[in-house]
């Protein structure tokens, strides 16, 4: 690459990140494109079977095989033959192109899925929740080689961060997380999610299949986001940055400042 400032120009070597056709496969019978940055892919094809509702529980996904070719990735999930019809019935029409999660499906009420109540009564602190927002910079590494990447992360209840997946695109990021921490068994009502994104209606959904109870997000939410947030219980944050941060919905999740 070349870098140009005032000062003239120079070659340089920086990292950039993969963005990658990654083919689910269910059972031999393809289902999704999905670009994605092509790390952590047993992750994602857990966390995208359970949040877009194609598995009833992690133990539906019995093995998976990722295949690398020259030009893209195919992940071969073999899943419980039960889950065959719902998954024909939810194919995708298009490929999904990066950082969106619906893209290709059919009908609105594929997209509008039952809402999932989620629990957790334990008070968060605002400052917990930045803390974790600043360990999620920290603990990019990706991003802070490429400056290209989202990254979705799970925190304990005093902000300490757990669990770190980063991706060109925020769903699939968050898609990734919540796989990881399925597969490590990570009680949902034990903590929050992170995102370094805005708060769309499918980071909110995906948040609430896990049962997490609050979502908290760099960027603002989309009205949408709000109202399946408040019809699910979700503590949703917006703005979590610079000391500050705004309460969408489920507010009284949040401890009061006199509590710290």
């Amino acid at each position: 690459a070349t870098r140009i400032t005032d000062g003239g120009t120079e070659p340089v070597t920086e990292r950039v990140v993969e963005e990658t056709p990654v083919v689910l496969v269910y059972n031999r019978v393809p289902h999704v494109v999905m670009m994605a940055t092509p790390d952590d892919l047993e992750d994602f094809a857990l966390g995208f079977s359970i949040t877009e509702e194609l598995i009833r529980s992690p133990a539906d996904l019995q093995a998976v095989r990722v295949e690398r070719f020259s030009q893209g990735v195919e992940v071969h999930a073999t899943v419980a033959p039960e889950c065959d019809p719902v998954i024909a019935a939810r194919a995708r029409r298009l490929a999904g192109r990066t950082g969106c999660g619906i893209c290709g499906a059919d009908s609105i009420a594929t997209v509008l899925r039952t809402v999932h109540p989620v629990k957790g009564e334990a008070a968060i602190h605002p400052a917990a929740i930045h803390r974790a927002m600043e360990a999620l910079g920290d603990r990019q590494r990706l991003n802070r080689e490429s400056g290209a990447v989202h990254a979705a992360g799970w925190a304990s209840v005093d902000g300490s961060i757990v669990l770190v997946r980063e991706d060109v695109g925020r769903h699939n990021a968050l898609d990734k997380l919540i796989g990881a921490a399925l597969r490590q068994a990570i009680d949902p009502a034990g903590g929050f999610v992170v995102v370094t994104s805005r708060a769309s209606f499918e980071m909110v959904q995906k948040t609430t299949v896990l049962g997490a109870p609050l979502l908290a997000a760099i960027s603002g939410p989309t009205g949408l986001a709000i109202r399946l947030a408040k019809e699910a219980g979700l503590t949703l944050i917006g703005f979590a940055r610079s000391g500050r941060l705004t309460a969408y919905a489920g507010a009284s999740r949040l401890a009061a400042p006199e509590d710290r």
